[in-house]
């Protein structure tokens, strides 16, 4: 089978992962409700884990230049701090109750370029050595389990209905599948070193500026335990997946 296959049936299964929030729709709401928080953390975990241990060292073994590298995390952490203050402004000027909070978008903008870049990423190794792309892919797709769970709950904490999460997190799966072919296409010409480093300060500023906050609001020493246990599953699972590259 060649590469172009593989790379489109492994974009395709990765965009699927998306959909493992669905489980939840078998809780019932106060069920969900408990677990909203820890899979918040989960989430912070897992983008910080991802950023140190995956998006950040692709973008200096690529890139060379550890001030490029630099520069464009800071550059990466600095837009998401500015488009946060948009989309206050622009969602937030209604009734606090009907607003959805604007991290939900920028888990959706940051997880649609993350899954872009892996999807070229991946797609690359597929081109050099179908079994160094069947377990690159293996090592992403351990990535996304916890990451795509914990971002459905930071969407449905942030005030999205659960079937339009699911929805938003396909939608944002499919970019993998879209970064995989546009590296097909291109035949591996495109230079993206500069744009991982990039997607690590969006994962850095999403995970330490929006969701650690979120669960470090809670004066209940369980609640606190809980979290601070998901936080440190979520780096390491990530942990784990960058050892089996």
């Amino acid at each position: 089978m060649s590469a172009f296959y593989w790379i489109l049936g492994s974009g395709i299964l990765m965009s699927l992962i998306a959909l493992v929030g669905s489980l939840t729709l078998l809780l019932p709401e106060d069920a969900l409700q408990r677990l909203l928080l820890p899979l918040v953390a989960l989430a912070a975990g897992s983008l910080i884990g991802g950023a140190f241990f995956h998006m950040l060292p692709a973008g200096l073994e690529r890139a060379g230049s550890v001030d490029g590298v630099m520069l464009a995390t800071l550059a990466g952490f600095i837009s998401f701090f500015l488009l946060e203050q948009l989309l206050h402004w622009h969602h937030c000027r209604r009734a606090s109750s009907e607003c959805r909070e604007p991290v939900t978008y920028l888990i959706l903008v940051g997880d649609g370029l993350h899954n872009f870049i892996g999807g070229l990423a991946v797609a690359s190794t597929f081109l050099m050595d179908i079994r160094l792309g069947i377990t690159a892919w293996i090592a992403a797709a351990l990535h996304e389990v916890p990451q795509e769970l914990g971002d459905f709950g930071v969407l449905v904490h942030g005030g999205w209905p659960r079937r339009k999460a699911l929805l938003a997190n396909l939608l944002s799966g499919l970019a993998f599948l879209a970064g995989g072919l546009v590296t097909w296409f291109a035949s591996f010409r495109m230079d993206v070193s500069l744009l991982v480093p990039f997607a690590a300060g969006n994962f850095l500023y999403i995970g330490a500026a929006d969701l650690i906050p979120q669960v470090n609001r809670h004066a209940v020493t369980r609640s606190n335990v809980i979290h601070v246990a998901a936080f440190l599953a979520g780096i390491g699972l990530l942990w784990t997946a960058s050892l089996l590259k």
